[in-house]
């Protein structure tokens, strides 16, 4: 997070209407990957802040293109995928990559991936902590940075 002199969080999303969209699985780790996005928002002083759950990181996709579609200027999109014993965990982490990904191309909409991809919980409960190292606030900034960079190309 990029903070200025006085304290403030030196990114600004005045005006932008931003959607925060969740996966409830693995529930323990995506709160805390929202709190930290929507700590953000506030800081930043973002217009409007929608948020919406959704199953699981698979779901990510489909409900971020939807949003994007209905005018929403950024989409940040959380999870947590932990590896286990079988390949779910890799298919759905390629997927929902994927999708979040084609979904921005499709839209023109930044989307952030703010979904964890880890090897044990422990990892995913460290970067979900509250504090500037929390990665749902980390995607949050990377997705207004990204929408205020396409602003400023679209209007040259």
């Amino acid at each position: 997070m990029r903070i200025d002199e006085q304290g403030d969080v030196a990114v600004s999303a005045q005006g932008l209407r931003v959607a925060v969209i969740t996966a409830s699985f693995n529930a323990v780790v995506t709160s805390g990957l929202k709190e930290g996005a929507l700590g953000f928002l506030e800081a930043a002083k973002a217009e409007e802040v929608l948020t919406v759950d959704v199953p699981g990181a698979f779901e990510l996709p489909l409900v971020a293109l939807a949003v994007a579609q209905r005018g929403y200027d950024a989409v940040v999109c959380l999870g947590a995928v932990i590896e286990g014993d079988t390949d779910h965990y890799e298919h759905i982490a390629h997927r929902a990559s994927e999708g979040i990904m084609r979904a921005q191309l499709d839209t023109g909409v930044p989307m952030a991936f703010g979904v964890l991809t880890v090897r044990n919980a422990h990892d995913a409960l460290v970067r979900s902590q509250p504090g500037p190292d929390n990665k749902g606030r980390e995607a949050a900034e990377a997705v207004v940075v990204a929408a205020r960079t396409l602003q400023s190309v679209r209007e040259r």
